[in-house]
This record gives structure tokens, sequence and C-alpha cells, in this order.
């Protein structure tokens, strides 16, 4: 056993081509080796083992029996190790590996994200995407505790030392107001809604409380313009916030894209152009380099990016 346990991928590779060749100078050939050489490692191969591995006649070599079962086991253990060559190579490529994502309710409802985790799926499919979703703060979270390799978010509500925010794109937000409110009536689909409308309505958050955002910025533009109003809630996810919008429980804001929510009940306004408030899609990441699968996804987020930006107006 203390034999075996000294062989090595060389003498594998020696004891195959001789194998196949069935001659030891054709052998050598193919080895790009002298023939002495090769005969020698052969021999010691055969000593280690304790058993001859070849017949020899004048015109080549026959495997004996033991020869035929070391070439069987051979083959598999040389093609374990190009199989693990292989799957290295592309692991330092960045072309495999595990990402785990996330992303708010919000940020999914752009058509962005999901194009770009499929576009990943599809040009990477060896990179294994592991996909959650949350809300902004959990996310920067575990984003900075490394549960988390990627989240796809709106406005930051924390910055976390050594985390990266990266805006990728930008998009207008509108008012989301119950589908029978009296702001509906008085404001048609294709007339925005002045800022000063709000002044007094109760309004639903979706906020991390102390924290910025999106919605600290919509307070802190009210605030500069005089409007005061009323923070009927604060909760955790958007959608949960449009759940009460279509209760009838306040107005709120949300990013364009999410007009599709709650069609039924929900009705949308659009907001003054001056002074505006937008809302961007940011990608949080840890600034350091491990896996090297992050390089990989995070080139195709921006080459993704910098294109939808080439097409909006």
């Amino acid at each position: 056993m203390r034999y075996l346990l000294r062989m090595e991928i060389r003498h594998l590779r020696y004891f195959v081509a001789v194998a196949e060749a069935g001659h030891m100078t054709r052998a050598a050939e193919r080895l790009g080796m002298q023939q002495p050489p090769l005969s020698q490692q052969i021999r010691q191969l055969e000593q280690r083992l304790g058993a001859p591995l070849f017949t020899r006649h004048p015109k080549g070599m026959t495997l004996t029996v033991l020869g035929a079962q070391m070439l069987t086991e051979a083959r598999r253990v040389l093609d374990g190790v190009g199989a693990m060559e292989q799957r290295m190579t592309r692991l330092a490529a960045g072309l495999l590996g595990l990402l785990a994502v996330g992303f708010t309710s919000s940020a999914a409802a752009h058509a962005f994200t999901p194009r770009v985790l499929r576009a990943c799926r599809r040009e990477y499919p060896e990179i294994e995407l592991q996909i959650a979703e949350s809300n902004a703060a959990e996310l920067t979270d575990a984003v900075a505790a490394g549960r988390l390799h990627f989240a796809f978010l709106r406005v930051p509500v924390a910055r976390p030392a050594g985390l990266s925010f990266e805006a990728l794109l930008s998009e207008p937000v509108v008012l989301a107001l119950p589908i029978d409110h009296a702001l509906a009536e008085r404001y048609g689909p294709d007339q925005a809604v002045p800022w000063q409308a709000l002044h007094e309505q109760p309004l639903i958050l979706v906020r991390r409380p102390g924290a910025l955002g999106l919605y600290g910025e919509l307070l802190s533009l009210l605030e500069r313009l005089g409007v005061s109003v009323r923070v009927q809630a604060e909760v955790d996810r958007m959608m949960t916030n449009l759940n009460l919008v279509s209760a009838g429980a306040g107005l709120s804001v949300v990013p364009a894209s999410m007009q599709i929510a709650q069609a039924h009940s929900v009705t949308y306004r659009c907001l003054p152009a001056e002074p505006a408030l937008r809302a961007p899609i940011t990608l949080a990441f840890r600034d350091d380099d491990d896996p090297v699968a992050k390089a990989t996804f995070l080139a195709l987020v921006r080459r993704h990016a910098a294109a939808e930006r080439a097409l909006s107006p």
C-alpha cells in the first residue's frame, strides 16, 4: 500500500501511453521523451505494484490481467484529474461559482433586474445564482456580513464601511393613491399632481426608522417646499405599502415601474418634473474580490445597464 501512495500522476500518464501504443518507442514519441527513461519509469511502477503490467514481445507489449485492470483505473483517475483542471481553470476565470443575490420588491419590479439575472444564467450557465428578496436595510446588512454577494435596491438606507453602492439606472416616481381618491378625480392620467396637493395628506412610507432612503428624500423635498404631510404608517416592503394604499389607508410614491401593481384598486399619477424625485436602481456589493465570479457578474450588470441607459431618452 505504501507504494501506491507514492504513485504520481505522471506514472499513470506514462503507463496509459504505453498501454495504448502497445510499444515503448511509439509511446515515448507520443509523450515527447526518450525511450530509455520511459522504460525505466514503467519498470519502477511495476516494482511498486509488485507484479508486471506488460508482457514484453519482440514486436511490442501487451497488458497482463493486472495491467488491463490498471488501465481502467488509470483512465478513471486521469479523467478525474482532467475534469478538475478544467473546473479550476473556469473557476479562476470567473466562469464558474456560486453567487448569492438579493433584491427589494421595488427593484425586482423594474424589468432590468430580472432581465440581467436571466442574462447571467444564459451567458454563464455554470454560475449558480441563489436568489433572495428582502427590504433594503436587511439586504444591506446581509451584503456587509457576507451572506449576500450583491443586492439590487433603490436608495441605500445605510452605507456600511467596505461596501460599494453603484447607481445603475434611474426612473421617475409616481403618486400611488386609492382608485376612488379625490386627487385621482381632480388630476387625470396625463396631468402631474403638484407637490402642494399632498399637503396634510396621509402618507405611507417604506423605510427603516431614522434612515433616509427614497422616502427620506421625499420628506426632505416636501419640507423644502413647505408641504406638511402626516406619516400614516412606515412599513418594511413596498408591496405592503401598496396593499395599504389599496385598502384606502393613505397615499404613497413608488417608482414608475411599479404601476402594474394593484391596478384594480390603486391608481397612479405623475408628479412634477421640477423639482423631481427619482428612484434609482442601485447595486450594493462588498469591495473584496472573492469569489472571482463576482467580477464576471459585475461586468455583466454594468454592460447591460450601459446598454439600457443608451436606449433611454
